[in-house]
């Protein structure tokens, strides 16, 4: 089965929220090699007018990729992940990712262009608070492999 071109407008529906706590922030920055005090002690994020410490750039793609998993396992999407390369990733920020944030992420599906007898998807994740109040977009581009 090929990807599904009737994808493109698609919209999936924010799922689970995401609590953002201290110690996921903290693991995150340590994974990722984010030196900034602020990632990691809460009075070093609070001189800098944080209210609590403040993720990494990046840390936005934890909540994108929740999104994302949803078009992945939607069986009408016709892709498998086994032939998924993540090829690009982008971030726009609205305001920082805070610890204590509790964020929604709603997925559009905006492009798919054939590559052959493969195609690449491009989708938009655009991350707010359970408040509405918009954090982040990311975009992201996945290329899907065509079958042997």
């Amino acid at each position: 089965m090929g990807i599904n071109p009737d994808l493109v407008g698609r919209i999936y529906p924010a799922g689970e929220s995401y609590q953002v706590g201290r110690e996921k922030i903290r693991e995150f920055a340590a994974a990722t090699k984010a030196t900034s005090p602020a990632h990691y002690d809460v009075e070093s994020a609070r001189k800098l007018g944080f209210s609590d410490v403040v993720a990494p750039p990046t840390f936005a793609i934890i909540v994108a990729q929740r999104a994302d998993a949803q078009l992945i396992a939607d069986p009408a999407s016709g892709i498998d992940f086994s032939r998924v390369v993540h090829a690009d990733q982008r971030f726009t920020h609205h305001r920082p990712i805070v610890a204590g944030d509790e964020l929604l992420a709603e997925l559009y599906v905006d492009q798919i262009r054939e590559m052959g007898a493969g195609a690449m998807i491009t989708t938009r994740a655009e991350i707010t608070t359970v408040g509405g109040e918009k954090i982040a977009t990311t975009v992201s581009s996945l290329l899907v492999r065509a079958e042997d």
